[in-house]
């Protein structure tokens, strides 16, 4: 395993995909947190200043689009990844205004798919 110098802050209130997702990442070299609602990933996102970060829509607490919004309020830019399995077009409408925001959807995606998009955003070969 290559050590990556990136940090990877996944948001989801799934733990067994978090779980999942925690492993394929640090098996690829990155730096991973984990949080499992929005608040958190904020206060984590100003605190840590991760490379990336991914993260589920639906959340407890604060929603994946309300947590981008915050975190972008505190100048932090930075890429977003978000998973989920809503295809609502409202959710797709509100990230456009994101810069550095994709959204895939989970059943549509394998693990090693993620981690190359995320390479791809962090411009890691």
């Amino acid at each position: 395993m290559t050590k990556i110098n990136k940090k990877i802050l996944i948001v989801e209130d799934d733990p067994n995909f978090v779980a999942i997702l925690k492993q394929k990442f640090t098996e690829d070299g990155f730096s991973v947190l984990t949080v499992q609602d929005g608040k958190e990933a904020v206060i984590l996102a100003d605190k840590e200043k991760p490379d990336l970060i991914i993260s589920d829509i639906l959340l407890p607490s604060l929603n994946g689009i309300e947590m981008a919004k915050k975190i972008k309020s505190k100048n932090i830019e930075l890429p977003i990844i978000f998973l989920t399995n809503v295809k609502d077009p409202a959710y797709l409408d509100a990230m456009k205004e994101f810069k550095k925001v994709e959204c895939l959807i989970k059943s549509d995606v394998r693990l090693d798919d993620i981690v190359e998009r995320a390479k791809k955003k962090l411009s890691i070969e």
